[in-house]
């Protein structure tokens, strides 16, 4: 579920997920990827619906896998997706903790070793240019925001991130740009990292 408020030059995202809700601000002139739109949709049509799940031949029907994906994703309209903010969800054990990396700048360097050691490019390099750590008292919540440049023959991408876990959950901002736009975003980039957060039992 999902609610859009829009207040400045800044629209705000608060997405509800299991338990808890996650919010953050964008720009106000950005779009939301259809594609994960439909995908909810569809999906949400599954759960609801009263028909009989199709046979199948032979083995047991197939179960639903758990896999990550982008509960949110927004960009400037007519762009090619290189510029955008994304929200990642991922289930973890229940006792999963980010602090026990170490600080802000050992799950830097974790973040960026996953990254790099993609099978899907691997001539991917990844730099963390800083590290920080937000404490949220009141709802006992750790976020930890992430700068870093990702590199490969084809690409510069310059990346803002912040990761937090509750209850299981992994929830993970990040927002990209070219290396050649980073300039003219940075401000917006970190106002982006700065807003997001979860809120519990909402």
């Amino acid at each position: 579920m999902k609610y859009l408020y829009t207040y400045a030059s800044y629209a705000r995202l608060l997405t509800v997920i299991s338990l808890n809700s996650a919010e953050f601000i964008y720009p106000a002139n950005w779009v939301g990827d259809q594609t994960i739109l439909y995908n909810q949709i569809k999906k949400a049509e599954l759960q609801r619906s009263l028909d009989p799940p199709p046979l199948t031949s032979g083995s047991s029907p197939s179960r639903p896998r758990n896999v990550s994906g982008p509960v949110a994703a927004f960009g400037p309209p007519g762009s090619n997706g290189e510029l955008n903010v994304s929200v990642i969800v991922s289930t973890v054990p229940q006792d999963f903790s980010i602090e026990s990396f170490g600080g802000p700048k050992d799950v830097g360097e974790v973040v960026l070793r996953r990254i790099a050691r993609t099978k899907r490019n691997p001539d991917i390099s990844a730099t963390l240019i800083d590290a920080a750590l937000r404490e949220d008292t009141v709802n006992n919540v750790k976020y930890y925001k992430l700068e870093f440049r990702v590199e490969s023959p084809s690409f510069r991408r310059h990346n803002v991130a912040v990761c937090c876990a509750r209850d299981g959950k992994l929830y993970t901002l990040n927002a990209q740009a070219p290396e050649s736009a980073w300039r003219s975003v940075k401000e917006e980039f970190f106002a982006m990292a700065d807003s997001f957060s979860l809120m519990v039992d909402v």
